[in-house]
């Protein structure tokens, strides 16, 4: 995987005129890119779900999702490999065992978590979230599929935020982004 990309522009453009922005939510200054037009399509989500079987089949044992956007891609993206699929959630809501990573917010931490046992040794494992903003979930999720005895083989994300340095804060880990903004 790459910085550049690898991805048809045409299903890109359907994906992207399917997100709506919402200016000033969740707070004044933000633009929300809002996911939920695009899976309320059957058309736009259907061809994201079959580019991203295209990209991955083959390549993968397992898609990894986190909470809880990325449960949402994560599922029918498993389905369409004929693979399982990973839960990555925060704090105590996965009955034990689980194994978790704490890792660093802009004001405070948080933790994330994996049952253990939902990850074979040396299964190669795609992490996918809907956001790649500061790297701090992504970067717990890496951990996590690495603790449970998986091999992440990258992270794909439907939008990155350029801007938050993300991409930087995971030490060259392979990233692939839809969008970019």
């Amino acid at each position: 995987m790459s910085e550049s990309n690898p991805f048809p522009e045409e299903t890109v453009s359907l994906v992207q005129a399917r997100l709506r922005e919402v200016q000033d939510f969740p707070a004044p200054g933000v633009l929300f890119r809002d996911i939920t037009p695009l899976i309320a399509d059957s058309e736009g989500f259907g061809a994201l779900i079959d580019m991203l079987a295209d990209r991955y089949r083959g390549k993968v044992d397992a898609v990894a999702g986190l909470e809880s956007r990325g449960f949402i891609l994560a599922a029918p993206l498993a389905i369409a490999l004929g693979v399982g699929m990973v839960t990555i959630r925060k704090a105590g809501r996965l009955p034990g065992p689980v194994v978790g990573v704490d890792y660093d917010l802009e004001y405070g931490s948080a933790r994330m978590e994996v049952q253990p046992f939902t990850v074979e040794d040396g299964q190669r494992v795609l992490i996918l979230d809907d956001v790649l903003a500061t790297g701090g979930t992504a970067n717990a999720a890496f951990n996590l599929v690495e603790q449970a005895g998986g091999v992440p083989v990258g992270l794909c994300v439907l939008i990155e935020l350029v801007d938050l340095g993300g991409r930087s804060a995971l030490d060259g880990r392979e990233i692939e982004a839809i969008l970019s903004y």
